[in-house]
């Protein structure tokens, strides 16, 4: 069901020479050679949450979803309802489930008409993603095309729309200063700019083509514009309250215990039941009583949160730590936990042969540059 230009993805971007002419500190990550850091991670943290910094994440997989059944199609992959989409451009935050109502991933979609999508999906998920879509896709008029031509730039922090701005051609540009949250403007020569993105900041997220991008990343950093490297992008996105799929949602959880209940449409406008890959299992996880949920947690002392650290309530194991860092802007160890749904005051986490107090918080630890907990 997939045409694509290229048969493997390699494993470099195309700014693989940019990032090591920045001096980037290469690691692995799904397959992929990425700048964690240019230098120092937390000040490209900052960076972001004060003025702008842009992130390579040409890694991330395209496919365009074009034909008769599309709108059909997409309404049983996606929990959530494409159906709300009937303002061209506008996005659509999903999960794509299992037939259990386990995540497979957590995407976009962008819809341009009713037989003409975009979405957006993971790196490291991309083989299964692609099989499974393409599996859904038998017996349907949809066409699915991987977009490997393209290469994609996240520009992101309260500067980022104006430095962008200046740097794009007067349509592209024109179009940003009414370009609405979660909305996406494209031209014919295969541009998309997205007000999109993964760190709770204003910003864009811009798709191109490959050999475009490196002169476009050699603008931004002329303007001022910061490289941030995954690192800060886990960081940033830990203090926004975004979930990274595999950490905090899986196969095994679905949106109910993930915290991201929002995101499942179990009913369409007219309030009629919806039919979707995986909707039956919500219902029934609904009516017997969802057995976890996701939840902000806060280190008040010093230590560090990491995934897997086991968190106890009067010596009982009540749940587990799934992402943590150190949070430059909160200068405290912040992380998500799936807690027991009993357990609604404060725990302690296991910390090597320590247990220390945790505070239970609401998400987002912040909100464009705020702090909020």
């Amino acid at each position: 069901a997939f045409t694509r230009k290229r048969l493997d993805m390699g494993k470099k971007t195309a700014l693989f020479e940019s990032h090591q002419a920045c001096n980037a500190k290469i690691v692995d990550f799904g397959g992929w050679d990425m700048p964690l850091h240019y230098g120092s991670q937390i000040e490209e943290h900052h960076q972001v949450r004060k003025e702008a910094g842009v992130f390579d994440v040409s890694h991330m997989t395209v496919v365009d979803v074009t034909g008769d059944d599309s709108r059909a199609f997409l309404g049983n992959l996606l929990a959530n309802d494409v159906g709300k989409l009937t303002e061209p451009g506008k996005a659509l935050y999903s999960c794509m489930l299992n037939h259990n109502g386990g995540v497979i991933d957590d995407l976009i979609v962008y819809y341009f008409a009713p037989d003409d999508y975009r979405l957006v999906v993971n790196a490291s998920t991309r083989e299964k993603d692609l099989a499974w879509i393409s599996a859904q896709a038998q017996q349907t008029q949809v066409v699915l095309k991987e977009r490997s031509d393209l290469a994609m730039l996240a520009v992101q922090g309260p500067q980022a729309i104006p430095r962008v701005k200046r740097l794009l051609d007067d349509s592209l540009g024109g179009e940003l200063d009414n370009l609405k949250v979660f909305f996406a403007t494209r031209t014919s020569e295969d541009w998309l700019v997205a007000r999109t993105g993964y760190t709770g900041e204003d910003g864009v997220e811009v798709c191109l083509p490959e050999k475009d991008v490196a002169p476009f990343w050699d603008k931004l950093l002329a303007a001022g514009v910061t490289p941030a490297g995954l690192g800060a992008r886990d960081t940033l996105r830990l203090e926004a309250g975004m979930n990274l799929y595999g950490n905090d949602m899986d196969e095994d959880t679905s949106p109910l215990e993930s915290g991201l209940a929002w995101t499942v449409a179990l009913k369409d406008s007219d309030g009629a039941p919806r039919s979707f890959i995986g909707a039956q299992s919500l219902r029934d996880q609904l009516t017997q009583g969802v057995a976890c949920y996701l939840t902000g947690v806060l280190l008040e002392q010093r230590g560090v949160l990491r995934g897997g650290q086991e968190i106890f309530q009067n010596d009982e194991l009540v749940g587990q730590v799934t992402s943590g860092s150190f949070s430059p802007t909160l200068e405290k160890s912040i992380g998500f936990a799936r807690l027991r749904i009993d357990v609604a005051t404060d725990c302690e986490v296991q910390i090597r042969n320590k247990r220390l107090p945790i505070r239970l918080t609401k998400l987002p630890f912040v909100r464009r540059g705020k702090i909020m907990v």
